[in-house]
């Protein structure tokens, strides 16, 4: 279980579990913290649209590495948009993730703390 904390104001706003399913890690949403004004995939689009954000796989088909995933996929929520995305372990209590479009170089890392 991991708290996702908002890059933009530093505040967390949901608690996500990654889970591995047929060898591959995905994150799926478990609860909306009272700090969020997020609840449902507003900017979402098809399927996903409109449909709330607890219970919701938000990241998916991330391969195993040593200390870490590659190649997998991450909604944004607050844009409805889709990234390439990579996590690495850079303690116990801290996962580093990086979504981006095409290359990792052009992207954005953001950190997620182990709930405890």
């Amino acid at each position: 279980m991991w708290k996702v904390v908002d890059d933009n104001d530093g505040v967390a706003k949901s608690i996500v579990e990654i889970t591995e399913v047929n060898g591959k890690y995905q994150g799926r949403v478990t609860k909306i913290l009272p700090s969020s004004k997020r609840t449902h995939c507003e900017n979402c689009k098809g399927d996903l649209k409109g449909k709330q954000l607890t219970g919701m796989v938000i990241m998916y088909d991330l391969e195993k590495i040593p200390n870490g995933a590659k190649n997998g996929k991450i909604l944004d929520p607050s844009t409805g948009n889709f990234f390439s995305c990579s996590l690495e372990l850079k303690d116990k209590d801290t996962l580093k993730l990086r979504g981006y479009l095409g290359t990792p170089a052009v992207g954005k890392t953001s950190y997620w703390y182990r709930v405890k």
